[in-house]
């Protein structure tokens, strides 16, 4: 699984990287992490506002920091999606 962060490190997409990190250890998955940081690749996939996350290339979140609940229910139903896949 591919999870991004897409934001420039302000505190919260900060706070949207320890988040998401948190709940994908929680749910032990085997994932690669990306924390985007460069504005024109930012905007270049469509998001205007940050912090945003990206799972397996689908934004599924952006201009808000969700909880780490929302979170983990994002990743469980990525994970459902990939292996019914």
């Amino acid at each position: 699984m591919r999870i991004e962060i897409l934001g420039t490190g302000c505190p919260k997409c900060n706070a949207l990287e320890a988040a998401a990190r948190s709940a994908a250890d929680m749910l032990g998955i085997t994932y690669e992490f990306t924390h985007i940081k460069d504005i024109t690749e930012i905007t270049k996939r469509g998001v205007m506002m940050t912090p945003a996350l990206v799972i397996d290339g689908e934004v599924k979140v952006s201009g808000k920091v969700p909880n780490e609940a929302e979170i983990t229910t994002m990743l469980t139903t990525a994970l459902a999606k990939n292996e019914s896949a």
